[in-house]
């Protein structure tokens, strides 16, 4: 009797459709074929002792196990409850009619428990594609795909409760998850609250003393979702700002929390307490990391890197002008591109990276360049150290930030300052005011287009569209390039930060005094600045 099982993997942050079929004839000996990696063969071992112990038999027959389609390569422990199952409805120990309807993924343990797999969200926005009545996954990784509409997501522990669910039982209605979850409006505003509290865990503008101009910068560059880079000395308060940062951002979309949501899951890290993800992430990986780490890497199983896991949050690169420079180069083309794309010889993967980064550096390897004569290092020491960030990669950030050690007077004088509460609200509606100049180029582009939800993402096309200069602005532009030599890069990216400013003054266009500070931002490109 021939079996089939719905299952998924994930390429990328997308599932594809993988069939386990079972049959069960004359002969002897149990047969998987289909691509399979080792561990899914040593599923086999795990599969047979876990039927045991649960008082099933397993058939003294041949028994072929087939993962279709045959020529994709399949990874991971996530069939070993299809595989159980397969053997159970085809050696007829069970009546499972509800079988076809489900997608199914899970690990078995030797005892019949089901252990958390990777990808449920992509995995159950696959089921609801291709209709299917809904998915069983473990309970823990059910969590993950909590919020998804459209489908039931059911949440098991073990392999007699999946049984359950495939039977008909009316009494399985309890391990949807939604229920086990109890989503009652107190509920969910529970746990928006909690949300809320983790966010204060970040640190508030208005601790930070002083480096006013450093605070405003940032607030510009997290109101465009602007590439920033600090320098200044040790202690100056870089750190600090950089994850203040993180608490001025606003809450992300729905379209932005399932994208991301779906790279966390497929990296093993969803959201284990329920529901996508709300908050912007904030990654901060050692300036040691490799490439692979950094950008993402694996041969059959390629998983996302840093930058992908930061996406549509901070990237936070610390001791910037540390990190090798061939890693430093690996970014040039994830910044611009806004995703990255990792080729193997079979294979081919690309995950999201619209990331926000934010670098922070001394400007010489002693750091006390700009405080005084503090500083030890020759010009020729200090080109070489700050030379590490190439052309191309300064042209790529658009806030360049002199973070200056904070006065004694102001250290010992403190003053009131913005809350980080204030700068959020006006970061908001920045982001709102960009939400509804891009929503009529985002219902162009479909579900599967590319879309644009800040300044810092308009391609050229947009820049003309979005970003008219009257003809003073395009004077005071053009003594700019000329004056700084900047590129052609350089110059769409001071455009964009003009237009981020106008929105935070809430302005319709781009004013002279906008062209003028989004230039100033740019003190990098002066040569021989630290000679």
């Amino acid at each position: 009797m021939l079996i089939n099982i719905h299952c998924a993997k994930c390429i990328g942050i997308d599932a594809v459709p993988v069939t386990v079929e079972v049959d069960i004839a004359t002969g002897i000996g149990i047969h998987l074929v289909g691509l399979a990696d080792a561990a899914i063969k040593e599923s086999l071992l795990r599969t047979i002792t876990s039927l045991q112990s649960m008082g099933f038999k397993i058939p003294g027959r041949k028994i072929v196990i087939n993962l279709a389609p045959a020529d994709m390569h399949k990874k991971g422990s996530g069939y070993d409850v299809p595989i159980a199952l397969g053997i159970i409805a085809a050696s007829g120990q069970r009546d499972l009619p509800l079988l076809k309807d489900f997608m199914i993924m899970g690990e078995l343990g030797l005892d019949g428990s089901v252990r958390e797999i990777s990808g449920a969200l992509p995995i159950a926005e696959l089921a609801a594609r291709d209709g299917l009545k809904g998915c069983i996954f473990p309970v823990i990784s059910a969590y993950e795909a909590a919020e998804y509409e459209g489908i039931d997501i059911y949440g098991v522990k073990t392999l007699e409760e999946v049984l359950s669910i495939l039977s008909g039982e009316e009494f399985s209605e309890h391990l949807l998850i939604r229920n086990q979850l109890g989503k009652s409006a107190e509920t969910r505003d529970a746990q928006r609250r909690e949300e809320d509290i983790c966010d204060k865990a970040y640190m508030d503008f208005s601790e930070i003393i002083g480096q006013d101009g450093a605070k405003r910068g940032i607030e510009i560059a997290a109101a465009g979702n602007h590439n920033v880079i600090l320098l200044g000395s040790p202690g100056s308060g870089k750190s600090s700002l950089a994850k203040a940062m993180a608490g001025i951002l606003p809450k992300m979309n729905l379209e932005e929390s399932l994208q991301t949501s779906k790279i966390y899951s497929v990296a093993g890290l969803g959201n284990t307490n329920g529901g996508l993800m709300r908050t912007r992430p904030f990654r901060s990986p050692h300036y040691s990391a490799s490439v692979a780490a950094l950008i993402g890497g694996g041969s059959d199983n390629i998983m996302p890197g840093e930058i992908s896991l930061a996406h549509n949050g901070i990237l936070f690169a610390d001791e910037f002008c540390e990190t090798p420079k061939r890693v430093l180069e690996m970014l040039r083309a994830p910044m611009e591109d806004r995703r990255v794309t990792i080729s193997r010889l079979k294979s081919k993967v690309e995950y999201p990276a619209d990331f926000m980064l934010v670098a922070a550096s001394n400007p010489c390897p002693c750091g006390y360049w700009g405080e005084g004569d503090r500083c030890t290092c020759t010009p020729s020491k200090r080109l070489a150290y700050i030379g590490k960030l190439s052309g191309p990669i300064m042209d790529r950030i658009d806030v360049q930030l002199w973070v200056s050690r904070v006065d004694a007077r102001k250290l010992m004088h403190r003053r009131p300052a913005e809350s980080s509460a204030v700068i959020a609200a006006r970061v908001l509606r920045a982001r709102e005011i960009q939400m509804k100049r891009f929503a009529e180029e985002n219902a162009r582009t479909g579900d599967t287009g590319r879309k644009i939800f800040c300044n810092s993402a308009m391609d050229n096309r947009q820049i003309e569209k979005y970003c008219p200069l009257t003809a003073e602005c395009k004077s005071i532009l053009e003594q700019i390039i000329e004056r700084f030599g900047l590129s052609a890069r350089a110059c769409t990216r001071i455009i964009k930060l003009a237009r981020t400013i106008a929105d935070l003054a809430e302005l319709p266009d781009i004013l002279p005094e906008h062209i003028s500070e989004a230039a100033g931002y740019r003190f990098l490109d002066r040569q021989n600045i630290f000679e």
